[in-house]
């Protein structure tokens, strides 16, 4: 008796695991015409330090290209996909700390603007003397001239009957009377000395008679401090002969008139100075007399009050020439 199929055969029948229930195979494998899901690959796991995108597939076809910012195993590149750009594109603003996306606010350029233009015109008054530590020079008008002698007033002497002596040689050492003059950075110099003569003097007689003017125009430094003392000091001196020291009122902003005592001695003689200061200009006019007591025209010198006033007339009109219209 043949047997039909083998659903007939009691001895077919699965017999159950005495070991207990064994799970299905979960990882076949895989072959050309049953590829694996990755899903379903235990070992397959995702990279924990990766961000992973919640909107990819969960199966992306060989073909679809990793999007931007995705990466392989490991955090890197996917095979065949560029690297994204790990800084702001070209030409980008640069963010501004505590903003983002901001570059540099508008007023930080503004201040860079100013700095950098009072940087260049600092520069330029140093290079030119522009800061300075002292006050200008108040020169009250006052202008440099090379021949103080052809400014100098001459007419107070000439009424006392005095005129300048005729020069004794060609030379200039000789020359009566004798100017000079210096234009220096700190000052500006001047000078005149005359040699007088009395009208009709006598030859037996010996005298001397000179003035000594000199005008001065400080440009760095305020001769008002000191100008005072510099007269004042005549009377505070140790020496044997003795000075008398006044102010005089009228001329510039200050001056003062220097007066030798008499010392008793036979000769006729007087010695005085009249000193100026107007602004930083200064102007001093001496006088320097001697005549031997033997000539018979001894008694004609002038007393020191006789050429106090000569001196002072003689100032007020020669600094008057030594500003130009005024």
């Amino acid at each position: 008796m043949s047997i039909s199929g083998d659903q007939n055969n009691p001895y077919a029948q699965p017999q159950p695991n005495p070991y207990g229930q064994v799970p299905a195979q979960q990882n076949p494998v895989p072959t050309p015409q049953n590829p694996v899901p990755a899903q379903q690959n235990p070992y397959a796991q995702q990279n924990p330090y990766v961000p992973q995108n919640p909107h990819a597939p969960e199966n992306p076809s060989p073909q679809q290209a990793i999007p931007p910012g995705q990466t392989g195993g490991y955090g890197y590149p996917a095979p065949g996909v560029p690297a994204p750009p790990t800084g702001p594109p070209t030409g980008a603003p640069v963010a501004a700390p505590g903003g983002a996306g901001r570059g540099p606010s508008g007023w930080l350029w503004a201040v860079g603007g100013v700095v950098a233009a009072s940087a260049i015109w600092a520069s330029l008054l140093f290079a030119t003397g522009g800061f300075s530590s002292g006050p200008s020079p108040d020169l009250a008008g006052y202008a440099y001239t090379s021949d103080l002698c052809a400014d100098t007033s001459m007419t107070p002497f000439e009424d006392a009957h005095y005129k300048t002596k005729a020069s004794t040689g060609t030379a200039s050492k000789d020359a009566n009377p004798q100017h000079s003059g210096a234009q220096l950075k700190s000052l500006d110099t001047m000078t005149c000395n005359i040699s007088f003569e009395q009208d009709g003097a006598s030859t037996s007689a010996y005298s001397s008679t000179w003035l000594y003017n000199t005008a001065t125009l400080h440009k760095q430094t305020d001769p008002a401090p000191e100008f005072a003392d510099g007269y004042r000091s005549y009377e505070k001196q140790d020496t044997s002969v003795g000075y008398k020291v006044e102010a005089v009122p009228g001329l510039g902003d200050e001056a003062y008139l220097v007066t030798r005592k008499d010392d008793g001695s036979t000769s006729s003689s007087s010695y005085v100075i009249l000193g100026v200061r107007d602004g930083w200009m200064t102007y001093q006019s001496t006088w320097s007399s001697y005549a031997s007591s033997s000539g018979s025209d001894s008694g004609k010198q002038p007393t020191a009050t006789e050429v106090a006033t000569m001196l002072k007339t003689s100032a007020t009109e020669t600094l008057r020439r030594l500003r130009p219209g005024r």
